[in-house]
């Protein structure tokens, strides 16, 4: 497991303009959410209660790099808050549950609504495929057909990940994918148009 951190932060260090990523974590209630979170800080202690409401926290990962995850319960009225912290964004991580087959369209319309918003235009995306420990789960191909990624081609990177938040497998992946397209995407000042 220590092998795993040492990796993370090693390529967290490699951000070298010094500035901090603000990356947003979002998805479905239910998803795996606060268990990534938990991953990436080992400092605290996991507790596998679903979050109810709204909530909030910044990990400060190391020098250079914050990841701002905004934690939301399923209530529609929370949801319509989340376009309140997209300013000053710079990756998205969009969690889904591999295993909930009749949320996927919910999950796709979400997506959708969150990347047509002007702040959101261009960013990247990782998608994270998490439960993939499970039996008869979506796999990641299916996954970008139900949910659309193809059709992002030209306005948004994106990258999907099979993972298990709980063992952490897939997470490294996720993130290193992510800071990779943080350094395209400050590289390119935010437009993905050219690529």
């Amino acid at each position: 497991m220590g092998n795993w951190f040492t990796k993370l932060y090693d390529a967290l260090a490699s951000l070298s303009s010094g500035k901090d990523a603000r990356i947003l974590m979002l998805g479905l209630d239910a998803a795996g959410k606060a268990t990534i979170l938990y991953k990436i800080k080992p400092n605290e202690n996991l507790q596998t209660i679903p979050t109810t409401g709204f909530d909030v926290k910044m990990v400060r990962a190391c020098k250079g790099i914050s990841f701002t995850v905004w934690d939301v319960g399923g209530q529609d009225k929370m949801k319509r808050l989340w376009k309140y912290y997209y300013p000053g964004a710079e990756g998205l991580v969009y969690v889904i549950d591999s295993n909930d087959r009749e949320r996927i369209e919910q999950s796709k319309s979400e997506l959708h609504e969150i990347l047509k918003s002007p702040e959101m235009t261009h960013i990247p995306i990782v998608v994270i495929a998490n439960k993939q420990d499970l039996k008869d789960v979506m796999s990641c191909s299916e996954i970008v057909q139900k949910l659309g990624l193809n059709e992002l081609n030209g306005k948004h990177r994106w990258y999907i990940q099979g993972a298990c938040a709980i063992n952490g497998d897939g997470l490294l992946d996720s993130m290193l994918e992510m800071l990779r397209f943080i350094k395209e995407y400050r590289k390119s000042n935010g437009d993905y148009s050219n690529y």
